[in-house]
């Protein structure tokens, strides 16, 4: 089959690391057969210099037209001035929306090879851990209505938190099923001690749990939530959660994992269709310096494979091949600690090696 994908480089790093990723794809589809058709679309501060938008219309309906998209980071100082409506950061909370992604699955797992470089004790990490937040997107705070006004004690800004049923409803199933599909234990986090938003999010999982009595479903709040993570994150195995609570807690597990440069993500909606990027951001301190880890992205792309094309057994040759070149002692910088490393060109090259 021939799949298309539309590539969002973005800012950065960005343009490096999904390049990487493409590279990757091609030798999946000569070793199996399939077909990458790959499209480019501006977005962030790239679309920003060239069309005077974060988003262009061309570049939204590009991804709606195809059958996955690809995205490295958008972001950095450059646009650091302009107002919140006008960063590039607006388009990501614009494309997820357009495409309907109201799902963002982000696995936090420790590579036996990195235990080293988790900052967590030795024997906190000595059983590993292999966690899936699931990260409702397209509502809460991030989408509430906002702005300024004149209060008692003068100018004031306001977010608003909001969730409907239906948008707890639909990220609960998701969070259901892929527990089931896992270990079958699923832990909510919430506010419910103090926000409204909260105790409706409680009440309306614990509706759903009758209806998965094989799965343990359990509460917690994130405050805790935020300090069992570094306490004992072998306790959990599939987290859903709100927007801002997701994008918090996900930032967190990224980090004891060892580097924020090995971790993937998709953002999914009703259809096939998703959006595949690396959580962390554009580093442009490092951009165009073939410094950049690529594996996140290029483990984006896995997962692009699995959720969006049904290629398993693509997907685990390129999760197979990462494992045993982190297993053989192959860094990038961020993960070296000043002993000689990879560029980003060598360990994709060395990836690739592997998927042979």
């Amino acid at each position: 089959m021939n799949y298309k994908i539309g590539l969002l480089r973005g800012d950065g790093i960005g343009p490096e690391i999904v390049d990487s990723a493409v590279r990757v794809l091609e030798k999946i589809g000569e070793k199996y057969g399939h077909s990458f058709s790959f499209t480019p679309y501006l977005i962030g501060g790239a679309a920003i210099d060239q069309c005077g938008e974060p988003l262009p219309k061309e570049t939204v309906e590009g991804c709606l037209a195809s059958d996955s998209v690809l995205l490295g980071a958008v972001g950095g100082p450059k646009w650091d001035g302009l107002s919140g409506d006008k960063r590039p950061e607006k388009a990501l909370l614009g494309i997820r929306a357009a495409m309907g992604l109201f799902t963002n699955l982000r696995p936090a797992k420790l590579y036996p090879a990195l235990k080293a470089d988790c900052p967590l004790r030795e024997d906190i990490v000595a059983q590993g851990f292999d966690i899936v937040i699931v990260r409702e997107l397209t509502g809460g705070i991030y989408f509430g209505d906002r702005g300024y006004r004149t209060g008692k004690y003068g100018e004031e800004a306001f977010d608003t938190e909001a969730y409907s049923r239906m948008e707890i409803e639909r990220i609960a199933k998701v969070a259901f099923e892929t527990a089931r599909k896992r270990n079958k234990k699923l832990t909510s986090i919430d506010k419910a001690n103090v926000l409204e938003t909260s105790r409706l999010w409680r009440k309306i999982v614990h509706e759903m749990a009758a209806d998965y009595p094989d799965v343990s479903c359990s509460d917690m709040l994130v405050d805790n939530a935020a300090m069992q993570l570094v306490r004992n994150p072998a306790q959990f195995d599939v987290i859903v959660t709100s927007n801002m609570f997701g994008d918090i807690l996900s930032d967190e597990a990224s980090q004891i994992t060892g580097s924020i440069g090995m971790l993937p993500s998709a953002s999914l909606g009703d259809n096939t269709c998703g959006l595949y990027e690396p959580i962390h951001g554009s580093a442009p301190d490092i951009a165009g310096q073939n410094k950049a880890n690529p594996i996140a992205t290029i483990l984006s792309a896995a997962m692009m494979l699995l959720y969006s094309f049904n290629l398993a057994k693509e997907s685990q040759a390129i999760v197979d091949a990462v494992d045993r070149v982190l297993n053989d002692g192959y860094r990038t910088a961020d993960l070296a600690h000043g002993k000689p490393s990879l560029s980003t060109v060598e360990m994709t090259d060395k990836i690739i090696e592997y998927l042979d």
